[in-house]
């Protein structure tokens, strides 16, 4: 066992302080434990609340220009050392090093939006509304928020929101999943660096207890959180009851509908880099590919050629294009799918569990890309999220069963139409019951001026996160109605007043 000891960070320093219950974390591509992360009990997570509130009475009155320049000394740090975020990332998750990169990246485009935070809480001004009578309007910071986020991109998905939640004036608590947490901890430091005052960043270890806790704390105002959808739905009802503003994204079934007009190797491209990227762990991912015949056995070939040739690997091995799943326990989980899908009638086209390992030890949590044809409605494999490389494809006759396809699922975060007939496409991004769409983009993610969100059972709450939402979210607004007696005004009128 490893002494290599992760701790919360409050107040601008490591907590000091003697847990009492710790957590394992693995490298996945060994199988070895590499670290322990203290768990924070009720009491821990209040320390860390109360100095996001003390952090808050001053950061709150910060102007927009010193919060702005804090804000570009951190993008400044980060990019300079994504290298060394890359490596801690891969270290836990274990994606390959590029798709950490990747979502660093991603990441850093919602720092620079927020970079824009004094154009983007401007307030709208209407003088004379009545007779010596101006009306503004202005937004104010909630207070200190809670993130509370997933282990598939520890470090973009809390990037979704504590840029603008800081540039905003709130102060921050963020608690990272405990199946790779150092990445929470490193940007933590980046912004101590980069001149955030203590208090304003705060990190928290744990599990259930610690996030009842934040949902129940008096003092946290918002929270936001990126889970599965019945952990989502949990999170939304809990916050709520307490009287706080939640933004709850939760699981996904991402359908990818091809027409028959498609270009097939583009399409067997995107889903094969969509659907097996990050090991399938990605609420983006495409897990089911609906087929419009007669195209179905030519995809599923192309399909089966691209998977033979795919180097899974550890992910800090430069040829490896994909890694292991992040823990024992879910790769055994997913793993159970691939019976499930053959002994409900799926048939298992490419079985990941012979796919050839490079440069990897057997001990690690390893399952390879994994294909099911002819699968439908009613199958485990169609119906779970199940959050791993398995790519499922459904047969239909055309595309309006597609889209009555999609459209029955409960979830609706992402989807995709390749398709070379621009009236199809069209019609699609209008009829299509899900938030976020692609032409011929198999990972719709919005860019960060616009919001990431999807519909049905995959939000709980009203905004989406980032862009003109996340704005919303983390701030409320103030009408003002002011007006500024002249000195020759004079009288008395006990009438109701009206307009002039």
């Amino acid at each position: 066992m490893t002494s290599e000891h992760l701790t919360h960070w409050i107040a601008g320093r490591p907590w000091t302080g003697a847990s009492e219950r710790r957590g394992d974390v693995y490298d996945p591509a060994t199988g070895k434990v590499t670290r322990q992360v203290d768990f924070a009990d009720t009491a821990v997570v209040d320390q860390a609340v109360s100095a996001a509130l003390e952090a808050f009475q001053d950061w709150r009155h910060a102007s927009v220009a010193k919060r702005t320049a804090v804000l570009f000394a951190f993008r400044e740090l980060l990019n300079a050392r994504r290298e060394e975020l890359a490596a801690i990332i891969v270290s836990e998750h274990g994606k390959v090093h590029s798709d950490a990169l990747g979502e660093i990246a991603r990441g850093l485009e919602v720092v620079e939006y927020a970079c824009g935070i004094p154009h983007l809480t401007k307030g709208g001004f209407t003088e004379q509304a009545s007779t010596g009578i101006d009306v503004y309007s202005i937004r104010q910071p909630l207070g200190p928020v809670a993130i509370i986020s997933p282990f598939n991109f520890p470090a973009m998905v809390p990037m979704w929101f504590f840029p603008i939640a800081i540039a905003a004036g709130n102060t921050v608590v963020v608690k990272p999943s405990e199946k790779d947490p150092s990445a929470a901890d490193f940007l933590a430091r980046l912004w101590k660096e980069a001149g955030l005052p203590d208090g304003v960043f705060n990190v928290v270890h744990g599990d259930k207890p610690a996030v009842d806790r934040l949902l129940e704390h008096p003092d946290v105002k918002a929270v936001s959180f990126v889970g599965s959808t019945p952990i989502a739905r949990y999170v939304y009802e809990t916050g709520t009851r307490y009287g706080k503003r939640v933004q709850a994204l939760g699981g996904a079934k991402n359908h990818m509908l091809v027409l028959p007009d498609a270009d097939l190797d583009l399409a067997a491209d995107a889903a094969v880099n969509a659907g097996f990227g990050a090991a399938g762990e990605r609420c983006m991912a495409v897990s089911v590919l609906v087929a419009v015949d007669p195209v179905g056995d030519d995809l599923v070939e192309r399909i089966k050629q691209r998977i033979a040739g795919l180097t899974v690997g550890p992910g800090c091995a430069a040829g490896s294009e994909m890694g292991p799943l992040v823990t024992g326990a879910h790769r055994d989980k997913v793993t159970a799918y691939l019976d499930a899908g053959v002994t409900d009638g799926a048939t298992l086209a490419v079985d990941g569990r012979a796919h050839p390992l490079t440069g990897a030890t057997a001990d690690g949590f390893w399952l390879g890309p994994t294909l099911f044809d002819n699968v439908k409605p009613g199958m485990s494999v169609y119906d779970d999220e199940i959050f791993g490389p398995v790519l499922s494809v459904v047969r239909v006759s055309s595309y309006d069963e597609g889209l009555a396809l999609i459209n029955a699922n409960p979830y609706g975060n992402g989807t995709a139409l390749f398709t070379n007939d621009g009236g199809a496409a069209r019609r699609f991004q209008h009829e299509v019951e899900v938030g976020m769409v692609g032409i011929n983009v198999p990972i719709p993610v919005p860019v960060a001026y616009y919001s990431f969100g999807g519909w049905k059972s995959s939000l709980f709450g009203d905004t989406h996160a980032y862009g003109e939402d996340g704005v919303k979210f983390f701030t409320r607004g103030k009408a003002v109605t002011q007006r500024w007696l002249d000195p020759s005004h004079g009288g008395i009128n006990l009438g109701f007043p009206t307009n002039s």
